[in-house]
């Protein structure tokens, strides 16, 4: 028996971001589609080659999209709306770009967010009166393509029950229509495509049925056991992995999961759903296979592989040695691609962290331990770096962790109330009843870009870039007098992202050069790292803050970014619970308010774009959250006086 080792996806952007600059070429008519193809070709065959050449046991295929893998589905199963002017046939990228991103006759369809993810997926918009058809056959060709080069894959498909309930009714169909009902619709597709991926020679298929681990009822449950009866005749003779991710599975879900007809694999997130682990200790469905998450596939930590080890040792007892799958939590798509190019990062905090590619390695050799060829330079290499990190001065700060001890248990309400509040700022602020004020960025303009990247690169002085920036804001200031709105902003015009600009100020933050994660399409972010304990060694905003008010007699506004939003578009450190590192950021916060004020500043801005981003799947863990969540926001502004306004976005 070889190692057992399975990858859940992988991210589609390239180690350099190749394919987001082969779309954009491409759309902006400068490129080919031969060209775009070539690349995205280069692209999956050589993550085929990396997964292999690491010994991967199950390779995926079909991760790779030109946009998203949930609308590949919707083109896979013909359901385009009538819109986009399709009259059938094999849909190409002129239809699959229109519905991604609409043209100039119609808008795009829509984008929402995949699960609590930072990835967004174009939701399928159905109704009673849509003729499915198999119109896409991206899946076979990628199969084919792999196996060309000599890769036997495991292809992926977005499972016909999850696919339903992450739709929405179309525009003009009851809001109450049951898109449930049209599992028989879809199902004759499914069948069409997994008989081609069985003749082509397929022997597994990986369906994604991440929906299992929500808050389902029974009458959406049943859907998964139907759904799957009616495929086991087309499914018998593949291996099939279903496979779950973002979340503990509900003991009803887990239930109905083993007992689905035709499946021979479960693949279970073990990073999220800590409590996963008891219900297969509990009962697990003899001569099955199980597929366990173990590598995070959602962060940019270094495993602790004996911890995993030990995690897997204990399920081979209960699976059986051969029917145990080391993988990752859920697709690496979520993750950053390559340590590699990561030039600017010192050795100690590399040696901390795993990116997609160095997952890949790590789930084999768990395997590889597993199967008793355990590297045992490369185990202790990272048992080195997990005990550095927990030692490490740069991740402890004792005056931090002292600090946001203290906040347990005290309610984070300011002294007087809001009515007393509001009377002392009006006698300070003077604003008539209804003022006016913008959310807080002007345009960045090229000029304005330029300015910064030549600052960046010391190709200007500090006092040249100084002079350039206040001139911008200068000219913000005089048109919002112009205008007579009555509470001004500077414009941000010193900002580059309005996270990162806090993060690179703070401690216990580091940047990465090519970290980035797709969010949707071709659009990436790069998220910043929180490694350790948080602080803000000096102010941050203050100086422009106070340099705007000098230019005006209005009130102008401090602007922060909160600090739930600094958490959840951030890698957070996986040591300690999120809430506590959110408490940290919120202190840091909270002295740069206090600044503020003392400088003059009496209305402050703090936003929380993120605040629902952050929301757990289930229902019972979202009191918690929103309740921290709000706590975090009341400890920016405790100390602040009353006369001083503090407003949340």
């Amino acid at each position: 028996m070889g190692t057992q080792s399975h990858i859940a996806g992988y991210p589609r952007m390239g180690p350099k971001r190749e394919l987001k600059f082969a779309l954009e070429s491409f759309w902006d008519g400068k490129s080919s589609a031969e060209d775009l193809q070539k690349v995205s070709a280069d692209l999956r065959s050589s993550i085929w080659k990396q997964m292999s050449d690491a010994g991967t046991k199950y390779i995926p295929s079909n991760t790779f999209t030109y946009y998203d893998h949930v609308l590949d589905t919707t083109a896979m199963l013909g359901a385009v709306p009538p819109r986009y002017g399709w009259n059938g046939g094999e849909i190409g990228f002129d239809v699959f770009f229109s519905m991604a991103r609409g043209n100039a006759s119609v808008p795009a369809m829509e984008m929402t967010k995949w699960f609590d993810t930072n990835y967004h997926f174009i939701v399928p918009e159905l109704g009673p009166e849509v003729n499915f058809s198999y119109s896409s056959h991206k899946a076979i060709n990628e199969y084919k393509e792999a196996k060309a080069l000599g890769v036997d894959t495991v292809p992926v498909l977005v499972g016909p029950v999850s696919y339903l309930l992450l739709s929405k009714p179309a525009k003009g169909v009851e809001k109450t229509f049951s898109l449930l009902s049209l599992l028989d619709k879809i199902l004759p597709v499914y069948k069409e495509v997994i008989s081609e991926l069985k003749a082509a020679g397929a022997s597994w298929i990986q369906l994604d049925e991440p929906t299992l681990v929500m808050d389902l009822d029974s009458h959406k449950l049943k859907a998964f056991t139907e759904a799957y009866s009616e495929l086991e005749s087309t499914l018998s003779g593949l291996n099939v992995l279903v496979e779950t991710y973002f979340a503990d599975i509900p003991a009803e879900a887990f239930k109905t999961l083993t007992s689905l007809k035709g499946v021979t694999a479960y693949g279970l997130d073990l990073v999220r759903g800590t409590k996963t682990l008891d219900l297969v200790k509990a009962e697990f469905p003899k001569g099955k296979y199980l597929f366990a998450g173990v590598v995070d596939g959602r962060n940019i930590w270094a495993n602790d592989l004996s911890s995993s080890l030990s995690t897997l040792e204990s399920l081979e007892s209960i699976v059986g040695k051969d029917k145990l799958v080391v993988s990752t939590s859920c697709s690496l798509l979520h993750t950053a691609v390559d340590l590699v190019n990561e030039t600017k990062l010192d050795d100690e905090i590399k040696s901390w962290l795993a990116f997609a590619a160095q997952k890949v390695v790590e789930v084999n050799a768990l395997a590889k331990a597993l199967a008793g060829k355990k590297d045992e330079q490369f185990f202790s290499a990272n048992a080195a770096a997990q005990a550095s990190r927990k030692s490490s001065p740069r991740v402890n700060n004792e005056a931090v962790q002292k600090a946001a001890a203290g906040l347990k248990g005290s309610e984070h309400r300011r002294a007087t109330n809001v009515s007393a509040r509001l009377d002392a700022q009006q006698k300070k602020l003077n604003l008539p009843i209804l003022p006016t004020t913008t959310i807080g960025s002007f345009p960045q303009t090229v000029e304005l870009r330029r300015v910064r990247r030549e600052y960046k690169a010391k190709k200007i002085s500090e006092e040249e870039y100084i002079k350039a920036i206040k001139e911008e804001i200068k000219k913000v200031v005089e048109l919002q007098e112009e205008l007579d709105i009555d509470v001004l902003v500077h414009g941000e015009p010193e900002r580059n992202d309005m996270v990162e600009y806090f993060g690179e100020q703070l401690s216990g933050f580091a940047f990465t050069v090519n970290g980035w994660v797709q969010s949707y399409g071709s659009r990436c972010v790069k998220p910043p790292i929180i490694y350790g304990d948080v602080s803000r060694p000096k102010p941050m905003t203050v100086y422009w803050s106070s340099a705007a008010q000098s230019m005006t007699s209005r009130p102008m506004k401090g602007m922060l970014t909160g600090p739930v939003t600094i958490l959840n578009w951030s890698f957070v450190r996986n040591d300690q619970p999120r809430f506590e590192t959110c408490y940290q950021i919120a202190l840091a916060i909270k002295d740069e308010v206090e600044d503020l004020e003392k400088a003059g500043i009496n209305v402050i801005q703090i936003d929380e774009a993120a605040l629902r981003e952050g929301l757990p799947l289930r229902k019972s863990e979202q009191a918690f959250y929103l309740e921290w969540a709000v706590h975090s926001f009341r400890i920016t502004n405790i100390g602040v006086q009353d006369t001083t306004q503090v407003c949340k976005l």
